[in-house]
């Protein structure tokens, strides 16, 4: 009975939990028209739809459901039962207060997006300039089937196109082959190669595809020239680059300084690293080079100088000295450009260094060799300029290695007899030249190469050679190419050139070496094997009496010569030390006498100087007051913009019967085009003027130095050449423009009178122009005339006659229209005619033009005084007032966007532009810093000459004593 109880009241509990959640539905939703119904019981029966709010209670309907099926539920199980009814009651509840607020935050949000989306600029007009729907996918398959057409229209022909792709693969297989036989040919046979690379490669070129040669050498050369452009240009940019790369370097170091310095908190001894005798003298020399660039002093300091014919083998004799292939190799063409000075030294590690960089070079990796080499051809390339094929400036290396013999040896371009079309025209008399004069050096010791593959009487150099030495006392003469010789040349005549019997030139030593097998990519420890291998199995070298052991190989060579080398290093170095010496107590005695109370400036340190005062007046530009900016602005403006004003708004719309309706549009046309961008070059025009007038005031300055002038002149025009105002500048003057040329009435009495001064002021300038002009087609007065002895001529005689008969069209009507009608240019014509004075129509028109201006000019100016007070009529009348004061109206205007505009560009100018000048002053002053041709271009006289004289021969002479103690301690 008990299980019955139960299972009854569980089904009951069920039911008024599913009755309850659609009571819940239909009380909460605004959908309550759903229908219930019950699990079936035993007695059939059903639960009601309920469709109001006013139905009964849970609880009761419950009640009343149960006592119907005669069921009769203990009080506290039913209040058990009601409690699970609350509890879900309540959830119930819950959850529709949540359901609620996300409502409520959704409407929420949806308003916001409502808002932000009518705050979108309207972009309906993209709607008209692009293509959409139909028309779009239109104009795509337009575009495809127009490019299909192309393709199918610019088809080449099968076979023709088969043909052209074999002829190309066997014209380019043979031309690989040819090209490897020249290039091989090249190594042996230098001098006797005519066609260089790109000339066989243009002719075969010509040859496959059939192009008349007349043509194909036009468009080749054509193209050359395109590729020599592009060359110099990239050649430029790298320059640019390199100095970058330095710069930076630089500073990174003297950072990395700073750092540590403040990282110990105290001062760091510099430890002074001992330097090796050949780079102390390899220093004296590179000063030399900067200070003798133009041969005005006699450079007698020893070093070796390699003298040879082109392609005799220099420079891998060099190289075998060295050690290390660092130069660029070339097939018959010429690569040494410049004099190359290589300064060997002994050290542990085989390294390289350029003088003005702190990279070195490992040249055990071959990596760093090409590297090496690279910069090399690049420095000598970038040496050449204006349009010349060698230079004369240095480019200094040290080499150093085990085993290396310590010398200084400068490698000089080859000597050649015919000049190419690529040359320069005067090539071959620079190249001699320069070869002389490192030779005459009294104590300079000369290698001189000669090609031992090729006629001893093809020679060059040895004549140069006997010129410069003619007893032989400093000459070393070496034979190259030793492998080909024995092959080719008969072993009495190399016995002959090897002890000095075939040659009128004598010289101290002669050698004979082997610089290669003509393979480039051989690497110089086995050429050195090659050599070392031909020697010890040449028949003709070990025959008895032809030469001695000491005199071959490039090792023995080497000794010989660094022998030489400091031998005369230590017999004259004193001589020039005194030399020096003199020279600098001469140079020091003329600048006591010239300038006595200045000190001894550089070139350098006077740049530093103006660097700073050009740099302490950009910072005075920066507190320049308020007001003269604005003043200055003021007028820079209305001098830009006056002109336009009268001659394109002004007399215009006085011709108009609407005044302020095409002053409206003629003010608005000019604000959106013309003027933003005046006022801007006004600004510019502004900014320049008062940086070069600080310039200027600096110049009357007591202690003011006139050496920099030049210098000054040069950095402001450069930097204000490169200044540019900001772009967006444009945009916001228009919109600020525009907005005040809205305002059409005058607010108050003040700026009445402003703008009445501002329109008198105006019109009494340009009457003042207009009275020139006149005076100028009229000629003098009567008073001028008698008190200067001056007549008129016969066309001023002709204008004041037509002048006088437009004065009377004037005088009658007042108001004359700003043109001549048909019928006054005819009464004018016939009554001059009556004067025997013959004009036709257009010099009576040119004449009319200045008068009626003058007549136009004086109404305006007299309406402006009537308009004086007239403000308050103009105030209770506007434009109805019976003065006519329309013309003060628009110089307010004009007057209200000057003075706004002025105001944004004086922000513009404190705030942007003064510090964007100052940018490009200091970018300017680093390149100049950089410049070493620039700065002795800019600072010159014979003040700097003879300071930076006497300063380089100061350290000169400094370094040679520094060099004598060091090499008096190593005896």
């Amino acid at each position: 009975m008990l299980r019955i109880y139960q299972n009854t009241y569980r089904r009951t509990a069920r039911k008024a939990v599913v009755y309850s959640t659609k009571v819940a539905c239909c009380n909460h939703s605004t959908l309550c028209n759903i229908t219930s119904q019950s699990r079936r019981t035993g007695a059939g029966g059903h639960w009601e739809q309920h469709s109001n709010r006013n139905h009964r209670s849970h609880e009761e309907f419950l009640l009343g459901g149960n006592q119907a099926r005669g069921w009769t539920i203990p009080p506290h199980s039913r209040g058990y039962g009601m409690f699970v009814v609350r509890i879900i009651r309540g959830a119930l509840k819950l959850r529709y207060i949540v359901l609620g607020g996300a409502i409520g935050g959704g409407v929420s949000l949806s308003k916001k997006y409502e808002d932000w989306k009518e705050g979108l600029p309207d972009l309906k007009w993209l709607e008209d300039a692009l293509p959409q729907g139909e028309r779009w996918s239109q104009f795509s398959r337009n575009l495809i089937e127009v490019g299909s057409v192309v393709k199918n229209a610019i088809d080449i022909d099968p076979k023709l196109k088969q043909l052209g792709e074999d002829k190309l693969s066997e014209w380019r297989s043979w031309f690989d082959n040819r090209l490897d036989d020249a290039i091989e040919a090249a190594d042996y046979q230098g001098t006797q190669i005519v066609e260089t690379k790109e000339d066989i490669k243009a002719k075969t070129t010509v040859a496959a595809l059939g192009i008349p040669a007349d043509e194909s050498r036009k468009k080749y050369d054509k193209l050359q020239t395109q590729v020599e452009t592009l060359q110099t240009e990239i050649m430029n940019v790298q320059i640019k680059y390199q100095k970058e790369l330095e710069k930076m370097e630089k500073e990174n170091r003297e950072l990395r300084q700073q750092y540590l310095i403040l990282k110990t908190n105290k001062k760091t001894s510099a430890k002074r690293i001992k330097k090796s005798l050949i780079d102390m003298y390899s220093e004296v020399l590179d000063e030399l080079s900067g200070y003798d660039t133009g041969y005005t002093m006699a450079d007698h300091l020893p070093r070796v100088v390699v003298v040879g014919d082109q392609s005799s083998g220099k420079t891998s004799v060099l190289e075998s000295i060295a050690k290390a292939r660092i130069f660029p190799r070339g097939s018959g063409e010429m690569m040494t450009r410049a004099p190359v000075k290589v300064t060997l030294a002994e050290g542990p590690y085989h390294v390289a260094q350029f003088r003005d960089t702190d990279r070195e070079y490992d040249l055990t990796k071959e990596s760093d060799l090409a590297d090496l080499r690279r910069e090399v051809e690049f420095r000598m390339r970038s040496s050449v300029r204006g349009g010349k094929t060698v230079s004369n400036e240095v480019i200094a290396m040290t080499v150093k290695g085990p085993g290396l013999q310590r010398m200084v040896l400068v490698d000089l371009p080859g000597i050649i007899s015919t000049m190419t079309v690529d040359m320069a025209s005067d090539t071959k008399d620079s190249i001699h030249q320069m070869t002389k004069h490192y030779m005459s050096n009294p104590n300079a010791i000369i290698l001189c190469i000669q090609d031992g593959s090729v006629d001893a009487e093809r020679s060059n150099v040895t004549d140069l050679v006997m010129q410069c030495d003619p007893l032989g006392r400093r000459t070393i003469f070496v034979l190259t190419k030793v492998d080909l010789a024995e092959e080719l040349a008969d072993p009495d005549r190399i016995r002959k050139i090897l002890s000095g019997k075939l040659f009128p030139m004598k010289a101290l030593g002669y050698y004979a070496v082997v610089t290669g097998r003509g393979r480039k990519d051989d690497s110089i420890d086995a050429i050195r094997q090659y050599e070392e291998d031909f020697f010890k199995n040449s028949k003709l070298f070990h025959r008895r009496g032809v030469i001695m052991p000491h005199q071959v190989t490039s090792r023995n060579l080497s000794m010989a010569v660094s022998d030489r080398f400091w031998k005369m290093v230590r017999e004259t170095i004193e001589q020039q030390a005194d030399a020096f010496k003199a020279t600098r107590f001469n140079l020091e005695t003329e600048w006591k006498n010239n300038f006595p109370r200045l000190r001894e400036s550089g070139r350098d340190e006077l740049f530093d100087k103006a660097k700073g005062e050009i740099l302490d007046e950009v910072v005075t530009l920066s507190q320049i007051s308020a007001k003269k900016w604005d003043d200055a602005l003021t007028a820079k403006l209305w001098e830009k913009l006056s002109n336009y004003v009268f001659e394109n708004v002004y007399l215009p719309a006085a011709q108009s019967d609407s005044f302020n309706t095409m002053v409206d549009i003629k003010l608005r046309q000019w604000a959106e085009q013309a003027l933003p961008a005046k006022s801007v070059e006004a600004g510019w025009e502004a900014l320049q003027q008062e940086f070069i007038s600080l310039m200027e005031r600096a110049k009357k300055a007591h202690d003011h130095d006139g050496v920099f002038d030049q210098l000054k002149s040069a950095v402001v025009d450069e930097a204000i050449r490169r200044h540019s105002w900001e772009d967006k500048a444009i945009d916001m003057l228009r919109v600020i423009q525009l907005n005040t040329l809205e305002d059409r009435f005058v607010h108050d009495k003040t700026e009445w009178d402003l703008a009445v001064k501002f329109l008198e002021n105006s019109v009494t300038n340009k009457l003042v122009q207009t009275d020139e002009t006149l005076a100028q087609m009229f000629g003098p007065g009567p008073w001028t005339r008698f008190a200067h002895w001056k007549s008129l001529t016969q066309d001023q005689q002709k204008r004041r006659s037509v002048k006088g008969e437009l004065d009377k069209i004037l005088k009658n009507d007042v108001k004359h229209l700003p043109t001549l009608s048909y019928d006054e240019l005819t009464t004018v014509r016939k009554n001059l005619q009556r004067d025997n004075v013959e004009v036709d129509t257009d010099y009576i028109r040119q004449t009319w033009f200045p008068v009626y201006r003058k007549h136009f000019l004086q109404q305006s100016l007299q309406r402006a005084k009537d308009c004086r007070k007239a403000y308050y009529l103009y105030t209770q009348q506007g434009t109805e007032c019976e003065i006519s004061c329309s013309d003060v109206v628009l110089f307010w205007r004009i007057q209200q966007v000057i003075k706004v505009t002025g105001n944004a560009l004086r922000q513009q100018v404190i705030n942007r532009e003064a510090r964007r000048l100052d940018k490009e002053i200091k970018a300017v002053l680093d390149e100049f810093s950089e410049d070493e041709e620039k700065k002795a271009h800019l600072l010159t006289g014979k003040r700097v000459q003879l300071a930076e004289e006497l300063i380089k021969v100061r350290q000169i002479q400094e370094k040679l004593e520094e060099f004598i103690n060091s090499l008096n301690q190593e005896k």
